[in-house]
């Protein structure tokens, strides 16, 4: 934990995601507040992205939440809490539409809470829409150095008068290996990554030849979670179709659903088309090869220049690496110290109870960009007299 001066202040705070990987990193931000005065709640708002209640436990375990229940709220009931809490700040952990669609129905005026939207990361290449989607907030979070220093770039581009702070990313501590010799070589697949069925067949098929060649090896495949069909097929139907076909023997590669995490105890390496799972096998110092020669995915940007490029003719040969050291200084591998998202957050809360907050006008206004955000709001289960109302709202008791 970072030690930021919040300069005795019990803060009350609110955070709202609407994904796992938000929710996870909510409770983390949660856990690197100063201090043991603050009152905190987190709520997931209802939407199609809402975790089952199994996933919701999971992404809080560990945290100073894992004993309390997330609730799952409609914006009715998001609505009613902030008349009754008045939090000093609102953190928008979502996805960019939905925050700037709650951003819609917030408190203004001069005792308005503080808003905070933060990415789950990695969050490369820089995008514009983050940053219109998330204009709004007083402070943006993100978490390498990187990440910092392209949307503080981008944001003086397009206008946005946010400011910009960094935090930890949520990622497995490194820990002992139990004992053995490190026997497991995992791929972490994407959902429709790469591109075209053929290029996944290819992958599969490297996996495959990897484990007939090297039966000491147990070759696993983490099939991630399924957002849309892809096309093709996913890994699981391409895999059968190639035992079908002959191409490849059944039972040589073990597909093993659940977090990626699960299966690095005893790795050899990890292998991705540019999965974030990379990170958490960093983190537990397991080597990687991130696959360059299968096609591009804009989810690889944060690996650039890390050295952990490599081939399929690479994984066959087990040429696994870690990244230099230059390159996890900036991408997420920071000095704890180099932290200051809650010395960020301190100053914007005591500028919100002198009332010295300045609005923050969303950047996307047009007719079309309202009508967009109210659709968001609808299908959030905002009633039409709800929407009309406008940003006289309260959040929901966590």
């Amino acid at each position: 934990m970072t030690d930021p001066d919040l300069g005795g202040m019990d803060l009350t705070v609110v955070a709202v995601a609407d994904s796992e990987p938000y929710v996870r990193l909510s409770a983390a931000m949660f856990d690197a507040l100063p201090g043991r005065g603050h009152t905190v709640g987190l709520a997931v708002v209802r939407s199609p992205l809402t975790p089952a209640p199994a996933r919701l436990r999971r992404a809080v375990a560990g945290t100073g939440l894992a004993d309390r229940r997330v609730p799952v709220l409609t914006l009715p009931e998001l609505r009613r809490l902030v008349r009754r809490r008045v939090p000093d700040a609102v953190m928008l952990n979502c996805t960019a539409r939905v925050a700037d669609a709650l951003a819609d129905i917030l408190p203004t005026g001069r005792r308005r809470p503080v808003v905070v939207s933060a990415l789950a990361g990695p969050a490369l290449p820089a995008g514009e829409h983050e940053w219109l989607h998330r204009a709004r907030a007083d402070l943006l979070v993100l978490h390498s150095l990187r990440e910092v220093a392209a949307f503080s770039e981008l944001g003086e581009k397009v206008g946005a008068g946010s400011a910009v702070a960094l935090a930890g990313l949520p990622l497995p501590a490194a820990r002992e290996r139990r004992g053995g010799r490190p026997h497991r070589v995992v791929f972490a697949a994407q959902d429709g990554v790469p591109g075209t069925a053929r290029m996944r067949e290819r992958v599969l098929e490297a996996l495959a030849g990897l484990a007939e060649s090297r039966p000491d090896l147990e070759v696993v495949v983490c099939p991630g979670e399924r957002r849309s069909p892809a096309p093709g097929g996913d890994y699981a139907e391409l895999w059968r179709g190639l035992v079908g076909a002959g191409r490849v023997h059944d039972h040589t590669v073990l597909f093993r659903p659940g977090p990626v995490a699960d299966q690095l105890d005893r790795a050899r390496g990890l292998v991705t088309v540019g999965s974030p799972a990379a990170l958490e096998a960093i983190a537990l110092d397991v080597p990687v090869i991130v696959l360059g020669d299968v096609g591009e995915d804009p989810g690889a940007t944060v690996f650039e220049d890390g050295g952990i490029f490599g081939t399929l003719d690479d994984l066959r040969a087990l040429r696994f690496r870690a990244p230099t050291p230059e390159w996890a200084r900036e991408n997420h591998f920071h000095p704890p110290e180099l932290e200051d998202w809650t010395r960020r957050l301190a100053a914007l809360v005591r500028r919100a109870r002198r009332g010295d907050l300045p609005a923050r006008p969303a950047l996307l206004d047009a007719g079309a960009h309202r009508r967009a955000r109210r659709r968001v709001l609808a299908d959030l289960g905002g009633a039409p007299s709800l929407l009309r109302q406008g940003p006289r709202v309260s959040w929901p008791e966590p």
